[in-house]
């Protein structure tokens, strides 16, 4: 379980961060939509929050 949480879960929520996070800068940079850049900022926000939780499990779990 630890294996498929730290190698698989944890990149993949880290990966999605990046890609929000980067979406967010290329529309900031190229003047589009304040709507768009806060609806961004709020996916980032909770896939932050999910990334975070899947680290803390996975270093319960490894602790186990």
């Amino acid at each position: 379980m630890t294996s498929f949480m730290s190698n698989l879960l944890l990149p993949v929520a880290a990966g999605a961060v990046l890609l929000v996070l980067l979406l967010g800068l290329f529309n900031m940079m190229r003047g589009g939509s304040p709507n768009r850049s806060q609806q961004l900022m709020r996916w980032r926000v909770v896939l932050q929050f999910v990334a975070v939780v899947i680290t803390m499990a996975t270093v319960w779990a490894m602790g186990r």
